[in-house]
């Protein structure tokens, strides 16, 4: 056990982690020079796509250092604050992390939030200078700004470049050296923690694990702690670039199992394997419970495929951890399921991963965040859906979430971003210079204000220069309403929302303006309100279609040609008490990218 070496790689989005895992792999020949491809570690479509790591990667490589084998388990993190629940699970199961720093971008709002992760687990961190190699490098700069951030020595920063290889081995050296041993008894019982878990459609559900005690043999009975449900290990092994079955795996190790698992609600990530025959008396303390931060509705296309639906998400939540969903339903959409994300991002690549994993269509509903509002009964009730809010007259007041923001940039953008956050209803709270021409702004801001447009916004007025962190501070009091989108006066559920007092008029007009253009005419006259309670703040007409009844009167009174059209006028009238407006599909989607 004193060999083996647990180690994470923690950085901000761009700043080379996939790279330099590439090059770990290749020097430790874990991985052969002919199968080598770029971010060898992610092996989703989307990742290489959009060129960022979505799912935490474990590994497991040997490097031979002071004439002796060390096993080295990586797990690769990822960057994006959208994931910041598998880089606390990954540093979970560490005992040290590799900090990267990019020599070109310095120190980034991620760097910061990922690196106190690390410390509040108290990881022993390396500190990697990465990107040496490209001329707009500046490395001592960046160095200072480590020295100052964690207060290491100089020397102590390894400077390397994920590109070349240029300073790698240094870096495995390192870790053999600075990284402490796991600590644990091989002969005590079996206490393992459940990380991560895929589903195979031939095996079962994979399960990742890290052995904190005792040792886990194939063909043992084993338990899991919180379902309480008992398998036999098929097969226990470590993880290669493929799986590598072993006859067991021992304390300090990271490993998997299979045992037929066939139902995702019965492994669940944070959970403690031990074995029946020599059961451990307490469960190891799990990862904390995700905190969604964005909610919104997912409905199949067609409402036969709702078991479909359930059945994939369930799949997708023993991959994804912080995927939260409950049934709902909805009078314009039907049967689907409310969910809960950790931003948009996450939301984005759910709904990629539904639609290319398990072929399913879904719509998705207006993303909105949860508010607590309290009634004139003295009762607190949770809203996660603006169709949950009460009558206004029964409201004493309503509270939404709010996040404490930390934006690093340039020096030349803070106008832009300050003009951007005080839009957003933001409050400055403090502001650092960490150089001359680097700045900290901290913000205090709604969370529903940061949903839609918000990172985006940011990354255009900074040219891409600014990052964005952020985390929840509590609740505080809003004067917030309850947006109605009225069709001929029956309400439209699905597109309700729940919005700032000061931008309700300006989104109901949006909205019926695009409704206007979206809903076909028909053969009565339609009337589209946006109304707050019952006073109507927007209207917006969709004219009916009419024929031309006056067409067979050729000269003649005027007065047979006004009764022909007071009969038609009486017809569309009555037509108007009958007809129902179908809203299209493309009318739901069209409302979602408004405020995008």
């Amino acid at each position: 056990m004193k060999n083996i070496r647990n180690f994470c790689i923690i950085a901000h989005i761009d700043h080379g982690k996939s790279t330099l895992a590439d090059r770990m792999l290749q020097i430790t020949k874990t991985i052969e020079d002919r199968k080598m491809v770029a971010q060898a570690l992610d092996d989703m479509d989307l990742e290489r796509e959009k060129g960022i790591t979505i799912k935490a990667h474990a590994i497991q490589m040997v490097h031979k250092y002071n004439n002796q084998d060390y096993v080295l388990n990586l797990i690769d993190t990822p960057g994006h604050v959208d994931f910041s629940y598998e880089v606390s699970r990954s540093i979970a199961s560490c005992e040290g992390a590799i900090l990267i720093v990019d020599a070109t971008q310095g120190i980034q709002a991620q760097t910061i939030s990922n690196l106190y992760l690390a410390l509040e687990n108290d990881l022993t961190i390396i500190p990697i200078l990465n990107k040496i190699d490209l001329p707009n490098a500046d490395p001592e700069v960046v160095k200072d700004q480590i020295v100052d951030l964690i207060g290491c020595e100089r020397d102590e920063i390894l400077a390397a470049s994920g590109k070349t290889g240029e300073g790698v081995p240094a870096i495995l050296d390192a870790i053999c050296d600075r990284i402490p041993a796991p600590i644990g008894d091989s002969e005590a019982p079996l206490q393992a923690m459940v990380f991560d878990s895929v589903f195979n459609s031939f095996r079962g559900i994979i399960a990742y694990y890290r052995i904190i005690n005792g040792t886990i043999r194939k063909g043992d009975k084993v338990k899991f702690i919180s379902t309480g449900k008992e398998y036999y290990a098929d097969e226990v092994g470590v993880l290669g670039m493929d799986l590598k079955p072993r006859d067991f795996v021992a304390a300090g190790d990271v490993g998997y199992i299979i045992s037929g698992i066939k139902t995702a609600t019965e492994v669940k990530v944070g959970d403690t394997i031990t074995t029946v025959a020599n059961p451990c008396t307490e469960a190891l303390q799990g990862f904390e419970d995700v905190k969604p931060m964005v909610f919104a509705g997912i409905y199949p296309v067609d409402t036969d495929e709702y078991e479909e639906l359930r059945a994939s998400m369930e799949k997708l939540q023993l991959n994804d951890a912080s995927l939260v969903f409950e049934p709902e339903s909805s009078a314009a959409l039907g049967f689907g399921f409310r969910c809960g994300f950790l931003g948009m991002l996450h939301m984005e690549i759910i709904q990629e991963r539904l639609e290319r994993e398990f072929n399913m269509t879904v719509i998705t509903t207006v993303p909105n965040v949860s508010y607590f509002c309290y009634t004139t009964k003295g009762e607190k009730l949770e809203i996660n859906n603006p169709s949950e809010l009460p009558e206004q007259n029964h409201i004493d007041y309503v509270e939404e979430p709010f996040i404490k923001a930390q934006i690093i940039t340039k020096t030349e953008f803070i106008g832009a971003i300050m003009t951007l956050c005080i839009e957003k209803r933001g409050m400055l709270t403090n502001q650092h210079y960490l150089t001359t021409d680097r700045i900290e702004l901290t913000f205090e801001m709604p969370l529903a204000e940061i949903v839609f447009d918000f990172y985006d916004r940011l990354k255009t007025i900074s040219k891409g220069y600014a990052s964005f962190d952020y985390f929840r501070i509590g609740y505080q009091q809003s004067e917030l309403v309850k947006l109605d989108i009225l069709l001929n006066g029956d309400q439209v559920d699905a597109l309700s929302a729940l919005i700032h007092k000061d931008h309700a008029y300006e989104l109901g007009k949006k909205i019926c303006l695009k409704l206007r253009e979206l809903i076909p005419r028909q053969q009565f006259l339609i009337a589209l309100q946006a109304a707050i309670g019952a006073k109507i703040i927007a209207r917006e007409t969709i004219n009916a279609l009419r024929k031309d009844v006056t067409a067979k009167c050729y000269g003649g009174d005027i007065s047979r040609k006004r009764k022909l059209l007071e009969k038609q006028k009486e017809g569309k009238k009555r037509m108007r008490q009958v007809g129902s407006v179908e809203v299209p599909q493309a009318a739901f989607l069209a409302v979602l990218k408004l405020n995008s």
